[in-house]
């Protein structure tokens, strides 16, 4: 695929017409701080979603072949409904898809896992090309709501409520989150804040090793990269980060211009 608007030389493709791509993609540098790579339902089940839906996956590529981006969705069963979508987000939109996909239930809806871009092309708008890729690839798969678990870019105060941040408007009327203002721009509706969207529990060694904190108090610690506070307890030698996301929804026309 090669969208008009795509810079010169950049391409889009899927996992399903380019499989020999599958190493390449996931060598793609992370953005994430690792702590939300020790996520134990994506280390579960973020794979399942290329394993079973390669038409779905969507990668960016340059002029040589090689993999800049990569928009990772799974689908499942949704009604519709704003309150159909989990307040345990990113986690269960992973264990709802692969239930459903177990149990042969109709799956009418995709859900957005990740959007990553290779750091040395960050700041390009080349996110704006990879979702619009990717709107058109789930309506060209047949389906007609695509839906995201979002982690918003723009803020970087965790103790902050997700709530506010999302809440804040530039004058134009648009999110102030710039991740926020992409899928807007793209056509989305905010949903709400799914307050559990992801949990990662640990050990205080494990968190001290993915921090470089000391962590050597209980209690609500700001810890750089996260959304909301890691909670902390070295009476019982653990520690859990619980971080909120935002539904946002995309209805997708059955054709687009």
């Amino acid at each position: 695929m090669a969208p008009d608007d795509l810079p010169a030389g950049l391409r889009t493709t899927t996992l399903a017409e380019r499989p020999d791509l599958l190493a390449a993609q996931w060598a793609l540098p992370t953005p994430w701080p690792t702590f939300m790579e020790r996520d134990p339902v994506g280390e579960r089940l973020f794979g399942r979603a290329l394993e079973r839906s390669p038409e779905l996956q969507v990668l960016l590529l340059d002029a040589d072949g090689a993999v800049l981006g990569r928009l990772v969705a799974t689908p499942f069963a949704w009604s519709g409904a704003d309150e159909d979508l989990p307040a345990r987000g990113w986690d269960a939109v992973q264990e709802r898809s692969e239930d459903d996909a177990r149990a042969g239930t109709a799956l009418t809806a995709v859900s957005l896992l990740e959007a990553r871009l290779h750091p040395d092309h960050r700041g390009r708008g080349l996110s704006a090309h990879l979702l619009r890729a990717g709107r058109d690839v789930v309506r060209r798969c047949g389906f007609r709501d695509l839906v995201a678990p979002v982690r918003p870019t723009g803020t970087a105060d965790p103790l902050l409520p997700l709530a506010d941040h999302v809440a804040r408007r530039r004058p134009d009327g648009l999110p102030e989150d710039p991740w926020l203002r992409v899928h807007v721009r793209a056509g989305a509706r905010v949903v709400g804040v799914c307050p559990a969207s992801m949990t990662v529990p640990g050990t205080l060694a494990q968190w001290r090793s993915w921090t470089g904190l000391p962590l050597d108090a209980s209690g609500d610690v700001a810890v750089p990269g996260a959304l909301a506070p890691l909670h902390v307890s070295v009476e019982h030698d653990h520690a859990v980060y619980v971080e909120p996301n935002v539904w946002v929804h995309h209805r997708l026309a059955a054709e687009e211009p």
